[in-house]
């Protein structure tokens, strides 16, 4: 099975937080997000720390907590702080990890690093978490490419929203990427809910059955 599993989408607010929780709960493992920008109102970890059902131990605190909610490489000077590489080495964990990028995968660290670069270092399986509205194809065409320019593991999409069967087949066709399956928006969002969600959109064993 699968140990680590990197979340990452096609832009900013596509889902993916709502979706890692998803999965973090499902493994029973741990969650990371090792940076987070912006503090204001609820970050990330507390939003996978309410809907995952895990023990608070479970959700690990990040590398970078940044306060304005704007791309790390950014924040992170308006705090005065430099964002490293070497801060980012993901923990070896006895159960799965579930990890969240910030923001899509060409979003700069610093000046020189891009949050792809510390993907393609780690050579993790990713879960490319897509949206089912307009402008998704283009999106996630070009994420994928990327991914596979650099040899980064792509495990499957995650689409997310209503949905758009023509969409989502347009993408799976022309990328050969497998289709995990899709999230649709909650209407009510709890834990239970969400685990409800997930159990029945998608296939688990595709997401767990390996590298």
């Amino acid at each position: 099975m699968t140990q680590r599993i990197v979340i990452t989408g096609t832009d900013t607010g596509v889902g993916k937080t709502v979706f890692a929780a998803g999965l973090a709960g499902l493994l029973d493992g741990f969650y990371w997000k090792p940076v987070q920008s912006g503090l204001d109102g609820e970050t990330d970890s507390e939003v996978v720390a309410r809907l995952a059902g895990l023990p608070s131990e479970r959700v690990l605190p990040e590398a970078y907590r940044l306060r304005s909610p704007l791309s790390p490489h950014r924040s992170a000077e308006i705090d005065g702080v430099a964002i490293k590489a070497a801060d980012l080495a993901f923990p070896v964990l006895p159960t799965p990890l579930v990890i969240e990028g910030s923001g899509g995968l060409m979003v700069p660290l610093n000046r020189r690093t891009r949050l792809i670069d510390i993907f393609a270092e780690w050579r993790l399986p990713v879960i490319l978490c897509a949206r089912t509205t307009l402008g998704t194809i283009n999106h996630t065409l070009l994420s994928i490419e990327a991914l596979r320019a650099r040899s980064i593991p792509l495990a499957g999409i995650a689409f997310i929203g209503d949905e758009m069967a023509d969409t989502q087949r347009t993408i799976v066709e022309f990328s050969g990427a497998p289709q995990l399956g899709r999230l649709p928006h909650l209407d009510v969002l709890t834990g239970k809910t969400l685990r409800d969600a997930m159990i029945a959109g998608f296939a688990f064993a595709s997401i767990t059955g390996g590298d």
